[in-house]
Order: structure tokens, then sequence, then C-alpha cells
């Protein structure tokens, strides 16, 4: 009896092609006890089989740690190959959330909820939290005690097992995962705070909806972090408002990874029967969309507030969604796939963020009351800041630099509404004279 033996993760299954290999599905109780993903690509021990009794093979993890996870016996009298689950195997995988506002609690709940009942994954989860007093208490014993985050994410209770704390380098140390939900404006303290502080086995995935100004132009947020960090990165993107995403309601999302594997590995960690993910290897893009759909959901933001309609609307998404692709065309680096943009991450997220998004809220209310972004920020964020604005102004920078800026006037016009006092009327007169329509 030398027939190979490959244990694949049921999710991978569809990936592997099964040529000379015998894929088989690891056992439930294998499953329950081992991390899938190092019973993904093994190298086989092959023992030899003794006189009437078979043989087994020992199968080695290729992902964290090693080890031996599981080992194979196959009966020269029986059909089938029986699994059985290595003592002394690689320790759960420790998650660490880098963030605690709107959206990182809502993650903070699905990532609680899902590790109790999965033994790849460890079962308390670190949240970073900014420390803050609220009512004479302290941000950090309200979630802790209280177990919701009454500030940001006020009336969804979040699981007992999700302890904040509020010292970053705390927080980070012995994590195996690291989930970074922070504003993008702040990427460069906090991986300069935590650097030398993260294992370099460790895997990161970025929900920051941002982009960052390099020597060449664009650098986009997970190049940061894969820069100062030394780790993997991937990019969650969708049409996720949090509070909906709290409350269970049914959403897609997409994460985009350079390293399917770890793409995989973190679909477990947080989808759900509500929170459906689809993994994609043209992260680029996929991080490209988070940010610049802001932009366009400002300008949606402008038209509400002048009472445009919803044909002016519609026109603003379209062409936003134009300059996004033609945006990403000329400074991702690597490739940009136009069926991306039809993911959860490209035009669902588009047009959920012009309608339901925050930007779109705040775009409204600085037409209709003349206040400046900054105290429509705290009074209608909590002081959350507005990412729209920002990156506008990042990319407008960027365009000036390459001496586009003639090629982008949503993008254009939406800044210079924000930070150069020019009358919103401009959005219209963007839309006119827009190069589609030439």
């Amino acid at each position: 009896m030398n027939r190979i033996v490959r244990l694949v993760h049921a999710q991978e299954q569809q990936h592997t092609q099964a040529t000379d290999l015998n894929v088989l599905q690891t056992p439930k109780k294998c499953r329950q006890k081992r991390n899938p993903r190092r019973v993904s690509y093994r190298r086989r021990l092959q023992f030899p089989a003794s006189p009437g009794r078979g043989s087994f093979s020992a199968l080695r993890g290729g992902g964290f740690g090693g080890g031996l996870d599981c080992f194979a016996y196959e009966h020269s009298g029986t059909e089938g190959t029986q699994v059985f689950p290595m003592a002394g195997a690689s320790a759960p995988l420790k998650v660490c959330i880098v963030g605690s506002g709107n959206w990182g609690s809502a993650v903070a709940k699905i990532i609680g909820n899902n590790v109790k009942t999965m033994q790849k994954f460890a079962s308390t989860v670190k949240m970073w939290v900014f420390e803050e007093t609220i009512n004479g208490r302290k941000l950090t014993d309200i979630i802790n005690n209280d177990h919701e985050n009454v500030k940001y994410l006020p009336g969804y209770k979040l699981p007992e097992n999700v302890v904040a704390v509020p010292n970053l380098t705390e927080a980070v140390k012995d994590a195996d995962l690291l989930v970074f939900v922070i504003p993008h404006q702040f990427i460069y303290k906090i991986c300069d705070a935590i650097a030398g502080h993260v294992t370099k086995q460790a895997v990161g995935i970025t929900l920051i909806k941002g982009i960052d100004e390099g020597p060449e132009g664009l650098r986009l947020i997970s190049d940061v972090i894969r820069a100062k960090m030394g780790i993997d990165i991937s990019v969650l993107m969708g049409a996720n408002i949090a509070n909906e995403v709290a409350a269970e309601k049914f959403c897609e999302t997409t994460i985009g990874s350079k390293i399917l594997e770890n793409g995989l590995l973190f679909k477990e960690l947080l989808q759900t029967p509500n929170f459906r993910i689809t993994v994609v290897d043209d992260a680029d893009t996929v991080e490209i969309c988070g940010a610049l759909k802001n932009i366009v959901a400002v300008g949606a933001g402008f038209c509400d507030g002048l009472r445009c309609g919803d044909n002016t609307k519609a026109a603003v998404i379209r062409l936003g969604l134009m300059e996004m692709i033609a945006f990403a065309k000329i400074f991702c680096k690597g490739q940009v796939s136009i069926a991306t943009f039809l993911e959860s991450c490209g035009v669902a997220d588009l047009i959920t963020t012009c309608y339901g998004g925050r930007n779109r809220r705040v775009a409204e209310a600085f037409v209709k009351t003349g206040k400046s972004i900054e105290e429509l920020e705290q009074e209608m964020l909590n002081g959350q800041k507005l990412q729209g604005p920002q990156t506008s102004a990042e990319v407008y920078r960027i365009l000036q630099q390459k001496g586009l800026v003639e090629k982008f006037p949503l993008f254009t016009a939406v800044y210079k509404i924000c930070y150069e006092g020019k009358p919103v009327q401009e959005m219209i007169s963007c839309l006119q004279s827009h190069p589609e329509h030439i």
C-alpha cells in the first residue's frame, strides 16, 4: 500500500488540482482540533508498511510554526484513510484588532462571536482602544464591564471575550493575526509604535479606507504597513455600513490578498451567514476602491444638499466610477482587473456610500448649514474623522504631481469645494464639462 495521501482544508478543495494525488477532506474531528491552514500544504513523511498492518503518514504543517498536525493511517484490508490529530500541535492563533471606532467595534463583534466556535483561533480577542473618558468612566472599563462601545457603537453588545486594551504595544504583543481598522491618517504613528513588538510570523489585514502620498505618487495603506512591519497584509473592503453589520443584516464584502492562503485564513475568521466574503488576488484594486469611493460620496452629498435629484446623483456615481477606474489604471503598480470593480468593494460599496454613508450625510449638511467639515465632524460623528475630504486632498496632490488634474474633474471639484472655498455649484459645472462627454 503506497497510495499517496494529501489533506486539504474543505474550503480549499475547489482550488486544488487533484492529479496524481488522492485529495481527501480532513475528517471533522481533525478539522475541529487542528489548524486547517496548516493542513493545506504539506510535506508527507512516509513510514514503511508492516506485513498485514498497512502504513501511515505523518503530515507536517507548512504554515505557522510547522510541527506535526495529523497522521494518516492506511490499512491494506480496509477502504479509506483514518486521520488522527497529533498531540502537542501548534497553539491557536491569537487575534488583535487595532482600532475600536464604529467599524472596528462592529468587526470585533463578528470576530468575538466567530472564535468561540473555532479551536483554530484563541478564544480571547484583544482590541486596542484609544482611551477616553465617558461620563467619568474610562471607555476601556465600560467595554470590559458593560460589553458595549457606548461612544462609537452604542446599542450593540460586544462578546465578553473581546477585551479592550488601552496600551497599544500590550494589545499587539504575541498576536498572530492583526486587524487594522483606524483612520488612515494615523497609520504611520501606529506602525511606528508597534514595530518591533509584532512577531515576523504574524499576518495582517487592513480595513482602512484611505491612501497615502509617496515619492512616486500613490502609496497604499497596505504598502505602508508592509514596509513598516515587514509582514504580509491583505485588505477588506465592501458595502458595509457598520451599524447594519452590527445588526447582522445581510451584506457582502471583498478580501484582496496577494497570498491567497492568507486571504482564505481571514475569510474563515470573519465570515458569517450574514457577512459573506469573496477573496480575490487583485488586492491593490480592492484597496483603491475603498479609498476613492469616499470622494465620490462627498460629491453625491453635495448633490443632495443642492436638491439636484436622482438623475444628477446617478451621473455623479457613474462618472465617479469612471474616475476610480482611470485612477487605478494609472497609479496601481499591480494588476487592475475591471471585474474587481464589480465585486462588493467596487460598485456595491460606491452605491451604498453614496446613499447611506457618513461622507454623503456630512457633505449634504455642509451645503445646507454652511458649517466647516471640522465642525460637522464634531457634531455628527462624535469627533471621528471623515475620510472623503482628506482623501480628495491627497488625490489632488498626487494628480498635480503628475499633471493630471484636468482628467479628473469630479475628484478635483470635491477637493476645491472642501478646501479652497469654491462654491458647491462647481460640482454641477464639473459634470457638464466632464471628459466623458467629449
